[in-house]
């Protein structure tokens, strides 16, 4: 593991401790139930133990770690109240921005957006669930950034490397499907006819129907997503 921008001298280290522990933790680097040691991860990342022990506060408040009396910093699992809180939080501000989406979109957007799914065509058509998790994230993306909304955007960022997550566990487990891509191409097509009430619907079904292939992905092999707590 490499603590990415280390040499930024703009962020503080404890920030850069805790963005790369964070995206080693969200991507599966360190599984859940490992073990964070802290003298281990001071020399890995190349920084001392009190910036470390701060990220090790913040990963705590968001949940992904477990600080316990004689076993240190454990890694938590993904649990099924994480994916309904984190889909919440996004889908609830995807459809705050949906209007100004439809307000802001311009040919050049619309030309983004076609270049994208002609290459989510060739990965669905390939069964390509990896590529496709890729693209599909780069497709709502850019949808979501024609809408401008700084402050909203700063959110539905913070929230991104759970749902590029859990949007690839949704993608693999129904790749072999060609109906959730096809309301792709059905939403550029709302976009192009500034039909705003059906491109609402169909983002806002499209989305909870990626949560609910998501929980049941994970429900399906819940022992390896089991609560640290549980365990």
């Amino acid at each position: 593991m490499k603590a990415k921008g280390i040499n930024d001298v703009s962020k503080p280290i404890r920030d850069i401790a805790y963005e790369t522990l964070k995206q080693a933790i969200i991507t599966g680097e360190l599984p859940a139930g490992s073990r964070i040691v802290e003298t281990v991860y001071a020399n890995k990342l190349h920084i001392s133990r009190t910036p470390l022990r701060e990220a090790f506060r913040k990963l705590e408040l968001d949940g992904l770690v477990s600080c316990e009396v004689r076993r240190g910093v454990i890694v938590r699992a993904f649990t099924i109240d994480d994916i309904e809180e984190i889909y919440g939080i996004r889908n609830a501000l995807m459809l705050l921005i949906t209007p100004s989406v439809m307000a802001n979109i311009n040919d050049q957007d619309i030309s983004d957006l076609e270049e994208i799914l002609s290459l989510m065509d060739v990965s669905q058509r390939d069964e390509d669930s990896e590529e496709l998790a890729i693209q599909n994230r780069q497709f709502h993306r850019r949808i979501e950034y024609i809408s401008n909304k700084k402050r909203i955007l700063r959110v539905i960022d913070s929230q991104e490397e759970y749902i590029k997550r859990f949007s690839a566990i949704a993608i693999a487990s129904i790749v072999h499907r060609s109906q959730a891509h096809g309301e792709h191409h059905q939403m550029l097509q709302y976009l192009k006819d500034r039909d705003q009430q059906r491109f609402d619907e169909l983002m806002q079904r499209h989305l909870e129907e990626s949560k609910e292939v998501c929980l049941k992905a994970v429900d399906g092999r819940i022992g390896k997503f089991t609560d640290i707590k549980n365990s």
